[in-house]
């Protein structure tokens, strides 16, 4: 990180005056975001990382402790000559980010503090599919602020709201969700209605899932990676792709939509009107169906596709075999067009992995130019634990509020 130059001198006394504040925002965001990065770091460090002297940092710090951004946590030695220094983290009440994901089967909740810790969760199993979206983000609403009653009550105050949903949305708007049987539906307003004048976000669920999964979860942390095509199986098949440590959103924020690549030209009807695509053959519903386990036994029927699977059950493996491969061939298209580190599979693929990877694994080794993804590689990974679309949607709002802890803060800093 490097410190920001003084503002150009010139203009009226506002001009001046403006400068010096956005300086000062930007500082703030400097020292917060070091503390946040280090895990935990004295003044003399932070002003060392950041190239800032250790009297502005401290001017800087005290500002960030009444804010309530941050926290001391005694003394801690450096190793290097003089005093000890206080021990800085980022603070575990405060300022919060609230994410919720509405997906076919379910709801999801939570509340992350600013180290991205998921201090409350909320989740109900209900059929969404067929009930007007008003009615579903409204009980969304409701749990809620049954969650924010929860962090309110551990010291957490939520500063904004995203929601993230299956689908194609752009501009706070669902513009198609085929397997909610959503279509041009205005869900930030709607879910906003509900939630007392909190800000509110919407993005897709995958993209949340594997912002989540960037900042949380193996991919990004332990493996390392910075580019990665992440899917996630539900009752459809949603995708993301982050490259260079972001999210490619594509020109109307459409992108990674691999759910609907067709992996066979003549194959079933989807319900996004096209034919053959990958989630009706890897899809939580197609995975299920191919088992024979009803379609409608959501999560218990993924746990009962495991145990059959486990069991050597011919039509649960086979089911299983056929997805992956069906994923390994669109996935292969996917790596050769953007060569990323890696392909990340979440959702239930997560707990399926041990069946469907091989599979998908073969198709990768052979249809890949590179040569780089041959069985083992361990290139192809199941997510982690951490990487859900809500903790993803709610970390979304904590990196907000890491970008300018000065408009978020209760009382104006400075």
């Amino acid at each position: 990180m490097n410190s920001t130059c003084e503002p150009s001198r010139g203009g009226d006394g506002r001009d001046a005056k403006a400068g010096k504040d956005t300086v000062r925002r930007h500082n703030l965001s400097l020292v917060l975001r070091a503390v946040y990065e280090e895990g935990e770091a004295t003044r003399a460090a932070v002003a060392a990382r950041v190239g800032l002297t250790r009297a502005a940092v401290s001017s800087l710090v005290e500002q960030l402790l009444a804010g309530g951004f941050l926290s001391e946590r005694g003394k801690t030695f450096s190793g290097q000559a003089g005093r000890p220094g206080t021990a800085l983290r980022v603070a575990d009440t405060g300022p919060a980010g609230l994410g919720v994901e509405v997906n076919v089967d379910y709801v999801s909740v939570c509340v992350v503090d600013l180290a991205g810790t998921d201090r409350v969760r909320l989740t109900e199993h209900r059929d969404n599919r067929g009930v007007p979206p008003k009615e579903v983000l409204a009980r969304a609403a409701r749990m809620a602020g049954r969650a924010l009653e929860s962090a309110a009550g551990r010291g957490l105050r939520a500063v904004g709201a995203r929601l993230a949903l299956p689908g194609l949305v752009s501009g706070g708007s669902v513009r198609q969700a085929p397997n909610l049987g959503w279509d041009r539906v205005g869900a930030e307003e709607l879910f906003a209605a509900g939630l007392g004048g909190l800000a509110v976000g919407v993005d897709n669920e995958a993209n949340a899932a594997a912002l989540a999964e960037l900042w949380f979860g193996g991919a990004g942390r332990a493996f390392g990676a910075r580019s990665f095509v992440y899917l996630t199986g539900e009752i459809g098949v949603g995708g993301a792709l982050v490259v260079d440590g972001a999210l490619l959103r594509g020109a109307h924020g459409f992108a990674g939509e691999i759910g609907h690549l067709v992996v066979d030209a003549d194959g079933p009807r989807c319900r996004c009107g096209s034919r053959g695509c990958l989630e009706r053959y890897a899809g939580q519903a197609a995975l299920l169906r191919g088992a024979g386990i009803k379609e409608s036994a959501g999560a218990a029927g993924v746990a009962e596709l495991a145990a059959r699977a486990r069991r050597g059950e011919p039509r649960a493996v086979e089911a299983l075999e056929r997805a992956g491969r069906m994923l390994g061939l669109a996935v292969s298209g996917a790596v050769n067009l953007l060569d990323p580190d890696a392909v990340v599979l979440g959702g239930v693929f997560r707990p399926l992995m041990e069946w469907l990877g091989p599979a998908a694994e073969r198709e990768l080794a052979e249809r890949v130019v590179s040569g780089l993804w041959a069985a083992g590689s361990g290139r192809l990974r199941a997510s982690s634990s951490s990487g859900d679309a809500a903790r993803g949607a709610a970390a979304v709002v904590v990196r907000g509020v890491l970008a300018d802890p000065a408009g978020h803060a209760p009382p104006p800093l400075g």
